[in-house]
């Protein structure tokens, strides 16, 4: 029997008009954002500075010296926001034509909460090259490239090729913004505990693009130690089934040693980092250190319940807006992209991210506590301070170019 098909653009907005109005399908009718013009044109003087005449001047100029696209066009301002729908939200692989709603999202907060303009490219292709090269032959139009919701572990060596390739900034934010907003919540919790990042072992659930690269993030901010685990266990050296990636991440991380189970790895641990679904039980939660830190941020469902887990630990995250500390990526892409964009540096650095989550952990300041470790992301100080660390940053790094 065929599945009955939702027309989005009925009344209702479900199935039937019997059922209750979906106030989803209203918001998203016709698409949730346009382009707009920043410039009137209101008379035949207007026309022919916006258009011709008067483009050709500008044109000339930016022929002759091409640096000048920075200034009289909007490749200043704006990002491509890149995906071929392998891994969209907690969906999987649905393609490019169902990830538009997200991409689409993913521009406007873009704008929202960073002022960066960005434009959506939902791209018909899976392959590492075809996607690697339309990329690089987009590049002149934009002054960034954020790549999303990209399936690892193609992920890596798109990002990687492009980041060698282009002399714009290109960041993949399912890696590095989780990893950075993860950060910021990790040093409050340990500063409110009167530890440092070299006190404490993690335990990530996840070897994917978000917990590769918060493992990797971690241990370049100065953790004491990482493991991560995967579905067959704890990714470790004597491990004969890893993949590439997975095998440089076993030599980078689990200072200890630990092989086996998620669950096993878990016992004295300091912090558990959930970035791939699944149910962790109790006990193995309970095992854990005292005054220990539960970042449960599958969705819509943690790892570990945020009423199981604060039977245990002093400091409990999710990735979901109602429970305290939500760890959104929203906190950080928007405010990296507008800081490395104001200073026109050529890629984001590691630096640049560190300087990132440590400008995101001091927001909260003198209101820390243990259901206050991360601001919200509509807090109107959050943009201002991430771009301004991430400017100092780039020229601090030389990555900047004015």
């Amino acid at each position: 029997m065929a599945a009955e098909i939702v027309n989005p653009r009925s009344d209702a907005g479900t199935h039937g008009a019997d059922e209750p109005f979906d106030p989803a399908f209203a918001l998203h009718r016709g698409g949730k954002m346009a382009v707009q013009a920043t410039v009137p044109v209101r008379d035949k003087d207007d026309l022919s500075l916006a258009y011709t005449p008067g483009v050709a001047k500008v044109c000339s100029a930016i022929a002759e010296q091409p640096e000048l696209v920075h200034d009289y066009t909007w490749t200043s301002n704006v990002v491509a926001v890149v995906t071929d729908g392998t891994a969209v939200l907690g969906l999987g692989d649905i393609g490019p034509s169902a990830s538009l709603p997200v991409m689409e999202g993913k521009a406007i907060l873009f704008k929202q909460f960073g002022g960066v303009d960005a434009v959506p490219l939902a791209l018909a292709t899976t392959s590492v090259d075809e996607i690697v090269e339309t990329v690089k032959r987009l590049a002149p139009s934009f002054g960034g490239v954020n790549l999303e919701d990209i399936s690892a572990p193609r992920c890596f060596e798109i990002e990687k090729r492009l980041q060698d390739e282009l002399d714009i900034p290109v960041f993949h934010d399912d890696q590095h913004g989780t990893a950075v907003v993860t950060l910021a919540a990790l040093r409050n919790a340990a500063k409110l505990t009167g530890r440092t990042l070299g006190d404490l072992r993690a335990v990530i659930s996840g070897a994917g693009a978000a917990g590769v690269a918060i493992a990797k993030f971690l241990l370049e901010a100065g953790i004491g130690d990482v493991s991560v685990a995967d579905r067959k266990g704890i990714v470790s050296r004597d491990r004969d089934d890893l993949t590439p990636v997975k095998r440089e991440l076993a030599e980078l991380t689990n200072k200890a040693n630990i092989s086996g189970s998620l669950e096993s790895a878990l016992a004295g641990a300091d912090v558990f980092i959930g970035v791939s679904g699944g149910t962790v039980p109790e006990p193995a939660v309970a095992s854990m250190a005292p005054d220990s830190f539960v970042f449960a941020m599958a969705n819509p469902n943690p790892e570990v319940h945020p009423d199981v887990a604060h039977k245990y630990a002093a400091v409990v995250a999710t990735g979901r807006s109602d429970f305290p500390n939500q760890i959104n990526n929203v906190l950080a892409f928007p405010g990296i992209f507008a800081g490395a964009l104001q200073v026109r540096a050529s890629r984001i650095t590691e630096g640049m991210k560190i300087a990132a989550a440590d400008a995101l952990a001091a927001v909260v300041g003198d209101d820390l506590s243990a259901e206050y470790v991360i601001p919200s992301p509509f807090d109107e100080r959050v943009a201002p301070a991430v771009t301004a660390a991430v400017a100092a940053a780039a020229r601090a790094e030389g990555v900047a170019r004015r």
